[in-house]
């Protein structure tokens, strides 16, 4: 176990309390749930750059920085279905939620017979992407439930821009989320006839 491992496994606590705090209603809450995950995300790229850096790439992190970028992004955006309350929401996390399980599936059988599958290009593009809408997503609360009574400007119509703004990503980062699923089952299809076997 050593500092970038650390980093990495520190996204799953930060997600529930990012959660905790999304359903918090104190003054407040919604702008640490966004800079908490502000820390997160800067997280996610540290972690890879000190273990290159360090020259300590390992197997394990590699499985787990991938797993729990998963695991990090969608429990913030389960959250947000039923804060929104929105269809669109639902079907971009219900198909988020089928390529995530089936690539980390696929991992975990290759695992197995000793090949690591590691992210790729699209992987990493989708999963920026994401958190680049959840940032967005995050920081409308932030705006209207802690920071509009001192600004000297109606923060509803720049509130309404910036939600557009995340959604519009959100459905961008959901298209390339089924294309590199796509794309990681076409490249791994080997694993998967294995599987059939």
């Amino acid at each position: 176990m050593n500092l970038p491992n650390l980093i990495t496994l520190s996204r799953l606590p930060t997600m529930f309390i990012i959660v905790w705090l999304m359903y918090s209603t104190w003054w407040g809450a919604a702008t640490l749930a966004f800079w908490l995950f502000i820390a997160a995300a800067i997280g996610d790229w540290l972690d890879g750059y000190l273990a290159r850096k360090r020259n300590i790439v390992s197997n394990f992190g590699k499985f787990m920085d991938a797993l729990t970028d998963k695991v990090f992004v969608l429990g913030i955006m389960v959250t947000f279905v039923e804060q929104y309350n929105s269809k669109l929401f639902l079907v971009m996390v219900l198909l988020t939620l089928c390529r995530e399980f089936m690539i980390s599936g696929m991992r975990m059988i290759a695992a197995t017979k000793g090949v690591v599958v590691s992210a790729e290009r699209g992987g990493k593009t989708k999963t920026v992407m994401q958190l680049i809408a959840v940032g967005f997503l995050l920081f409308v609360p932030a705006m209207e439930n802690d920071w509009a009574r001192y600004l000297p400007f109606a923060i509803s119509d720049y509130a309404e821009f910036l939600y557009k703004a995340g959604l519009a990503i959100f459905i961008v980062a959901t298209a390339l989320t089924v294309s590199s699923g796509f794309s990681y089952a076409l490249k791994y299809r080997q694993v998967f006839d294995d599987i059939s076997k």
